[in-house]
């Protein structure tokens, strides 16, 4: 399936600017309202449903044998047409 960038958005921020975004898009998920991305210009409104796939991943990305880079991702992800995303098993983070 192509993919389309709606918006991106990329640069260094320190723990506590990370934390604070991650704070506001759940508190945006918890009472429901919509969630805006802005930047550089671009904008872009996403109304999130009530049960929506969230996937969690960890990657090391980088040959064997030299520097590679670390992420942690988290991903919200939804079908367009019935807004509903798949079920899944437990997920614990700490």
């Amino acid at each position: 399936m192509p993919e389309k960038v709606l918006f991106e958005s990329e640069s260094a921020r320190d723990r506590a600017e990370v934390a604070s975004y991650l704070r506001r898009v759940a508190d945006t998920l918890e009472v429901g309202d919509s969630l805006t991305l802005s930047g550089h210009g671009e904008s872009v409104t996403l109304d999130i449903p009530e049960r929506p796939t969230f996937e969690v991943k960890a990657e090391r990305e980088g040959p064997t044998d030299g520097p590679s880079e670390l992420s942690v991702e988290f991903e919200i992800e939804w079908d367009d047409t019935d807004g509903e995303g798949r079920s899944g098993d437990d997920l614990t983070i700490g």
